[in-house]
């Protein structure tokens, strides 16, 4: 027994045991950001997916710097509400991503997202390399060869921009805020839009 002891101290010393046997390499992760109107609605369908490790909401694709939720709803800075996404690839894909989102905005129509009007609550695919870019533009094109709708898809792929957290809040306001949350996506008729366009509310 001594003699095995002996054995694997040497062969720590050397670095001839593999790393595995101390720690498991952590996974790989990716992200993802997307802008589909009020970035309170858009958390909550990522959330649900298993491979994905956590959800940021925040302010992407403008000029102003460290933008306030205040600046960014009154309009000017170009930034959209947005949610980033972090997962795992190894357990959900980037596609799989993209159907979510395609199926939790409103892809006809420009410059607003159910109630929400203004360049801020544009829909938006804010991609993050060559992958993802060309992943994002087949996917839109798949659904306008699809012919599910009459109107023209005006959801914009762009490249990604520094991504600015929003005020903590904000982030999973739908859990601290339950009633007021539900209140206003039923207000803003976002349910019933999504019903009319994807036969679904989710």
């Amino acid at each position: 027994m001594k003699g095995i002891f002996r054995t694997w101290i040497a062969a720590l010393v050397l670095g001839a045991l593999p790393s595995a046997v101390f720690a498991s390499d952590p996974p790989k992760t990716e992200t993802a950001i997307f802008a589909g109107g009020c970035f309170w609605c858009m958390q909550p369908p990522f959330e649900e997916l298993k491979g994905v490790l956590s959800t940021t909401v925040g302010y992407t694709g403008g000029h102003t710097k460290n933008p306030t939720y205040e600046e960014v709803s009154a309009g000017g800075t170009g930034h959209a509400e947005s949610v980033l996404v972090v997962f795992d690839p190894q357990q959900i894909h980037y596609e799989e991503l993209l159907t979510v989102f395609w199926h939790n905005i409103d892809p006809l129509t420009p410059e607003a997202q159910f109630c929400d009007h203004g360049h801020q609550y544009r829909s938006v695919i804010f991609y993050q390399g060559d992958e993802q870019h060309r992943l994002a533009e087949a996917s839109k094109h798949a659904l306008e060869e699809s012919k599910r709708f009459k109107a023209p898809i005006v959801t914009e792929i762009v490249p990604a921009t520094e991504f600015y957290p929003a005020e903590e809040y904000h982030q999973k306001y739908h859990e601290k805020n339950p009633a007021r949350y539900a209140f206003y996506r039923w207000n803003c008729g976002r349910d019933k839009r999504l019903e009319e366009l994807w036969g679904t509310n989710r």
